[in-house]
């Protein structure tokens, strides 16, 4: 991407996400619609079955033009922001351009990533088509539910789906994937398949904070497609509160999965549609291994051998033919941890690193790998100081004034008493540190992972 404008010493970089044929400004780089960024046919089908509103199709267009930015744009190396100066063809520009949309849309991205944003929208010079779509969707629908492969996923659509029936409970796909079920059969059920995908060969930037705008995005519309006024987000406390405390150098908070993010999402989808949805998060305050074992407790429990938590692609994972986790990324270690306080065994094989217990990091991993990578033991290394950083958190009086804050925050976007939420805060990040001490006690001291920590044991 080429700078074109200069804002003080940080280089402001311009991008187009127009139709094809149409003159982009110079020095910009060129998102092309229906190329670049890629309404998936399919996708348009699963979620615009009954009503075809081109604004909300527009909100896909600009989830993609804020992925292409992300990625293609490395963060400099002495800072972490970027500027960006959008021009994106929406159907009503009248209302896109408005103070009120605009104002929520670069508040809400510049907030979840850091960034600074700037918009400016042209018509569109041909709309959308209308597709014919055989999708139906019962009625009595009450909640939506982001959806993935992942454990809080699973655990938390059983305990809403005991709670208050499965019949007013709809999931919402994120990501490509699925293990769950065939694409053939996801073809046939609301909102299975993300109906955009952004294709660029030029992803040179990894930390995809613009991911939340995306999965807030989808799980917004879905909610206004189906009348639906609450969402229910899945992440437990560590996943919520963890990449927004346990942070280090120059890196920004990471708020994917944060209230305080969410209800910037809020106040873009009321701007844009005039239909008020409210992101729910029933468990904010309890750790991934209370949710699993809460889960695992009900008279018809999920399955846990077919969830990912990995943050590594199978082809720097895989062993044998087979599709493993690697083990020792903060979110396998995070899994191990929840896995074990939740008394739910799992095969050593689920992982390339099948034993923890192992003096030397390279003794871990399962006879024949040989992609021992620097990137893979940086992960590991990385894993462990996260889960131990969470875990010094309440303990340390360096960082009080950090979860005041956080507590404060989080009260202000929950309507709730600052002073409960630092209490709930706190005791939350007692018990990850409860279950972090008996995962390193189950280890041994010897082992690489106990090696490496340094929080109370």
């Amino acid at each position: 991407m080429t700078a074109l404008n200069i804002i003080g010493e940080q280089p402001t970089f311009l991008v187009d996400v127009l139709e094809p044929g149409v003159t982009v400004r110079n020095g910009s780089s060129a998102a092309v619609i229906g190329e670049v960024i890629e309404l998936d046919t399919e996708g348009l089908e699963n979620y615009f079955f009954a009503d075809w509103n081109p604004t909300l199709i527009d909100l896909l267009v600009v989830a993609g033009a804020a992925e292409f930015c992300d990625a293609v744009k490395r963060r400099p190396l002495r800072q972490w922001s970027r500027h960006f100066d959008l021009r994106v063809a929406v159907h009503d520009p009248g209302l896109w351009n408005s103070e009120a949309v605009k104002a929520a849309l670069e508040n809400a991205l510049g907030y979840l990533t850091g960034d600074v944003w700037r918009f400016t929208f042209m018509p569109r010079r041909k709309a959308v088509e209308r597709r014919n779509s055989t999708l139906d969707l019962a009625g009595g629908v009450t909640t939506i539910m982001p959806y993935s492969d992942g454990l809080d996923s699973r655990a938390v659509h059983a305990l809403v789906a005991a709670k208050e029936g499965a019949a007013g409970l709809v999931r919402v796909r994120l990501g490509s994937g699925g293990v769950d079920q065939p694409r053939s059969k996801r073809k046939r059920q609301p909102f299975a398949i993300v109906p955009y995908k952004v294709n660029s060969s030029e992803r040179v930037e990894t930390s995809a904070r613009s991911r939340g705008f995306k999965f807030a995005a989808v799980t917004g519309i879905a909610a206004i497609l189906a009348k639906v006024r609450r969402i229910v987000v899945t992440e437990s406390g560590q996943g919520a509160f963890g990449p927004m405390l346990a942070v280090s150098g120059q890196i920004y908070p990471d708020y994917r999965v944060h209230p305080t993010f969410s209800r910037r999402m809020e106040r873009l989808l009321l701007a844009l549609t005039g239909w008020a949805v409210s992101y729910d998060y029933p468990r904010l305050f309890s750790t991934k291994g209370e949710t699993l074992r809460a889960a695992d407790a009900l008279a018809q429990p999920p399955s846990w051998h077919d969830t990912r938590s990995c943050w590594q692609q199978s082809r720097q994972t895989g062993f044998d033919g087979k599709r493993r986790q690697c083990g020792v990324c903060a979110a396998c270690m995070l899994r191990r941890v929840s896995m074990l306080s939740a008394g739910i065994d799992e095969p050593a094989s689920a992982y390339v690193w099948e034993r923890l217990s192992a003096e030397e990091y390279e003794d871990g991993v399962v006879d024949g790998f040989v992609k021992l990578t620097p990137a893979l033991r940086a992960y590991a290394v990385a894993g462990v100081l996260h889960m131990d950083h969470l875990a010094d958190l309440v303990e340390s009086p360096l960082h009080a004034r950090q979860l005041q804050r956080a507590a404060r925050d989080a009260a202000e976007a929950l309507s709730s008493d600052p002073i409960q939420v630092e209490e709930q805060l706190r005791m939350m990040l007692e018990r990850h540190a409860e279950e972090w001490r008996a995962f390193r006690k189950a280890l041994g001291p010897r082992s690489f992972v106990s090696q490496l920590a340094s929080a109370r044991s």
